[in-house]
């Protein structure tokens, strides 16, 4: 018989762990995966051609009936006198500025009074006496037009807007992203000086916070760390949050994890083996199945397997800082006075904006450092922008 021969006939008998093996790679990766995550949008299984469109559809029509309940429930909460947010106590533990413009595009969304309506509910829900934050709406529009939608909160809410002699000043021929800059540095700087907090979110007007958002932030801020950072972001596409578009920590997370799988495998065959297998505790086993689940996990979805986390505040990961995306930022003590200075020494374009030239600070500065949490505390709900160009039909990809 020829050598490849008497190599092929050993191998491949079922009785051998390198056609177990095989057999387990594809039944997994071409059958059971396809077939679960098929519809799962972060997955690499996922089919865009078929199912893109349908979700982004139905994603948007959710979105524009909460902006509808949202505009109702203002409209209907503007008519009473009393409110429980309109004042706004000196030095409060936390604070919570919200930046906003008018939106040419995707008004009927009411983007900003989602993202209302949804912290007013999450304020009232504090456990105890005192309220877990004050609120503050920045209005940053300074087009012709008004921000119906911030006039609107005024009567439940604070709105601070750049005085007439702000406005003239601003005014300057910029591009966007420094305008954009420029507006959140203003925020930044209105709320330490209106009531000296002793910690700082900013959220965008399309940043919806989760239902644990301020449990996380209070955990967040009690931890050692948070002395010692410029920024916690609270926010990172879910599209970069794959391993195979890697920070350096994720490497390792990932190797652990496939490590965790391979031994939990190994060990549970050792007690309970329906299937005959015949695999050990050798290297070579340890690292196939090492990489299986590697493999596994990515292609199901990191995203995925961070929503675990959510069973706890205290499950809640910190890493360092991601570049991309500031919809909500966590600024502890008085680091948003220190993120305001950097920014006014920048000048942002496009490649450079802000995002950008904070990461950039918290790595080339000494003692400042930036910080990402995962999973994401907000949801990003924005289709359609109020300071980019939009695309006719917005995609969640």
């Amino acid at each position: 018989m020829p050598r490849w021969k008497a190599i092929a006939s050993q191998h491949l008998r079922w009785s051998s762990p390198v056609a177990q093996g095989l057999v387990l790679s594809v039944v997994t990766f071409c059958i059971i995966l396809p077939l679960v995550c098929h519809r799962m949008l972060y997955s690499y299984y996922f089919m865009k051609s078929f199912y893109l469109d349908s979700l982004s559809d139905d994603v948007l029509q959710k979105s524009y009936e909460r902006g509808q309940n949202a505009l109702q429930y203002w409209e209907d909460s503007s008519t009473k006198s009393s409110s429980d947010f309109r004042n706004i106590a000196k030095e409060p533990e936390l604070l919570v500025t919200v930046v906003t413009a008018r939106r040419t595009e995707g008004r009927n969304f009411h983007y900003l009074l989602q993202v209302m309506q949804q912290l007013a509910s999450l304020l009232r829900g504090c456990e105890g006496q005192k309220q877990c934050a004050e609120v503050l709406v920045c209005d940053v529009e300074s087009g012709p037009l008004d921000n119906e939608d911030a006039a609107l909160l005024e009567s439940q809410f604070r709105v601070v807007r750049r005085s007439p002699e702000e406005k003239w000043r601003s005014r300057g021929h910029v591009n966007t992203f420094e305008r954009e800059k420029r507006d959140y540095v203003f925020c930044l700087r209105k709320g330490w000086e209106l009531v000296r907090p002793k910690n700082v979110v900013v959220i965008e007007d399309d940043a919806l916070p989760l239902s644990d958002f301020f449990p996380v932030i209070k955990n967040l801020l009690s931890r050692r760390f948070a002395l010692h950072t410029l920024y916690i972001k609270l926010y990172h596409p879910e599209r970069l949050q794959r391993y195979w578009n890697p920070e350096p920590y994720r490497i390792l997370e990932w190797v652990g994890l496939g490590l965790v799988g391979a031994t939990f495998v190994l060990l549970t065959l050792l007690h309970c083996n329906p299937f005959s297998f015949t695999f050990s505790f050798s290297a070579t086993h340890i690292l196939f199945f090492t990489l299986y689940f590697m493999a596994a996990i990515e292609l199901t979805g990191r995203h995925y397997l961070l929503e675990v986390r959510r069973i706890s505040p205290h499950l809640y990961a910190v890493s360092p800082a991601t570049e991309c995306c500031t919809p909500a930022m966590l600024y502890p003590g008085n680091s948003s006075l220190r993120a305001a200075e950097y920014l006014d020494g920048s000048f942002c374009i496009k490649g450079n904006a802000k995002d950008m030239v904070l990461y950039q600070m918290a790595r080339t500065i000494p003692g400042e450092r930036g910080h990402s949490l995962e999973p994401n505390l907000i949801t990003h709900i924005g289709a359609y922008s109020s300071v980019r160009s939009n695309p006719s039909r917005p995609r969640l990809l």
